[in-house]
């Protein structure tokens, strides 16, 4: 493969190709894990380090008091001192009344900015003096209210701890996490890289056994070692094969039978030839010329069928060769019948064609319909004896169609019509005649190659013969 600029482009291999793509989505997929590990380990961490916060409100709500009138605390600083303890970081705390007209312990801790509900603590994440730190707050009625303060009166409790220790704690988790999913990467990546390999190995060997072999080596490659995905491409290959091999044979057969049919003639005008040149009598030389144009009439004619006979054999290997299209069957007949008109008269025979409709139209090859038409006349010309009969019909029966050629000549033996279609394979009727042989296995392959089929019957009452070509109706 070329580039513009002349040189070669280097394509990609297979295996590269599905690394690229998996090794690539092997670390989204572990990157995106990572992140959900993080935000996972992150709620864990503050529900179980917000457990102490709501226990240190609780404690402190507990030793709240307003029996003397104003608003008291007992022991809040040795709690909060155990709770520093266990907290291993600052320790802040609050109470005060919701109108701040009352306030113990550490000013201007921050609040959450919606309004709290009663009864519910609270947990968010906050800054006190530039220190990052957890609060939990909680709001409820004091009972009895301050000397003085409406009914309903609520008092907010807060308490907040630095966050060092507990980012401690996710960092440590988060780099093992991290060591740990680069671990799995990496395992993940020569595992995934030795599957690609191991994979495609069958891939490798079948080329091996293909490049191993030789240019006449045209059996089939051996799927059953290979993945399944690749059995349809053996397959491809499999059926490929098998058309060049059957070319191959073709092209065999053609050169076997054109050698074994053309040796003959030419070594009869070549000798004819050189009896031509010894003779010194003009009318023997004459006669020699005349017997010479005979056999060169007859080579001729049988070389243009057996090239007829190879380019429907083509055309049957190579699907698509040839190109099918909407024919006229009536009129692509009385073409035909026109054709081999001059042959007729020369016999004087009761030459005619019969069509029951005006066009029957039909989807084939004109060029092998009109092979296959000629051939079957010029049969039944040459067969038909002086003053006899050939007729030629196109009609629409059912489900098919039929193209009948009839003569009245000798007819066929039942053995025969049985081995009509043989290759150079001439009928009792036939010996003595001019011919080859060549013209019913080229209209029966051309039928063939038309999903139809050659049908022959003698005449009853007889004599004579009846050639049908039956096509499915288009």
């Amino acid at each position: 493969m070329t580039n513009p600029g002349g040189g070669r482009t280097k394509r990609r291999s297979l295996k590269s190709t599905l690394l690229w793509w998996m090794l690539p989505a092997l670390a989204m997929v572990a990157g995106g894990g990572l992140w959900l590990s993080v935000r996972l380990l992150d709620d864990l961490a503050n529900a179980a380090y917000d457990r102490s916060l709501a226990g240190a409100l609780r404690a402190i709500d507990l030793n709240i008091s307003t029996e003397s009138g104003g608003l008291a605390v007992e022991l809040p600083y040795r709690l909060l001192q155990f709770f520093e303890l266990t907290a291993s970081g600052n320790v802040y705390f609050r109470v005060a009344t919701e109108d701040n007209l009352t306030e113990i312990g550490n000013p201007e801790l921050p609040l959450p900015e919606h309004p709290l509900r009663s009864g519910k603590a609270e947990f968010f994440n906050a800054r006190y003096f530039g220190e990052p730190v957890r609060v939990g707050v909680l709001a409820r009625r004091l009972d009895p209210p301050l000397y003085g303060a409406k009914e309903g009166q609520r008092v907010i409790i807060q308490v907040a701890e630095s966050i060092d220790s507990r980012a401690g704690f996710t960092r440590t988790v988060l780099m093992r996490a991290i060591e740990r999913d680069t671990l799995q990467i990496l395992l993940s990546a020569l595992l995934l890289t030795a599957g690609v390999i191991i994979a495609l190995r069958p891939l490798v060997r079948l080329s091996e056994e293909i490049d191993a072999r030789g240019p006449d080596d045209l059996r089939p490659v051996d799927d059953s070692q290979v993945p399944s995905e690749v059995q349809p491409l053996v397959a491809a290959i499999n059926r490929h094969i098998a058309r060049h091999e059957a070319q191959a044979r073709a092209q065999r057969q053609f050169l076997d039978d054109a050698s074994h049919q053309l040796r003959t003639p030419l070594t009869v005008l070549k000798t004819q030839v050189d009896f031509a040149l010894r003779e010194n009598d003009p009318q023997a030389v004459r006669q020699v010329l005349q017997a010479m144009h005979g056999g060169i009439d007859r080579s001729i004619r049988m070389a243009n069928q057996m090239l007829a006979l190879a380019r429907v054999h083509d055309a049957s290997l190579a699907e698509g060769s040839v190109p099918f299209a909407r024919v006229d069957l009536v009129e692509l007949a009385g073409e035909c019948a026109r054709s081999l008109l001059p042959a007729a008269r020369a016999k004087q025979l009761d030459y005619g064609f019969d069509a029951q409709e005006e066009t029957l139209p039909f989807f084939g090859s004109a060029l092998l319909l009109r092979e296959a038409l000629v051939n079957l006349l010029d049969n039944a010309i040459r067969y038909s004896p002086e003053a006899g009969m050939v007729t030629l019909s196109v009609a629409r029966e059912g489900e098919q169609v039929v193209i009948r050629v009839e003569d009245g000549g000798p007819g066929m033996s039942a053995a025969d019509i049985e081995r009509a279609g043989v290759r150079f394979r001439r009928g009792e009727s036939g010996k003595g005649k001019p011919g080859a042989g060549l013209g019913l296995a080229i209209a029966q392959r051309i039928a063939r190659l038309h999903k139809g089929s050659l049908v022959l019957e003698n005449r009853v009452p007889g004599p004579g013969l009846r050639v049908s070509l039956v096509f499915p109706a288009a």
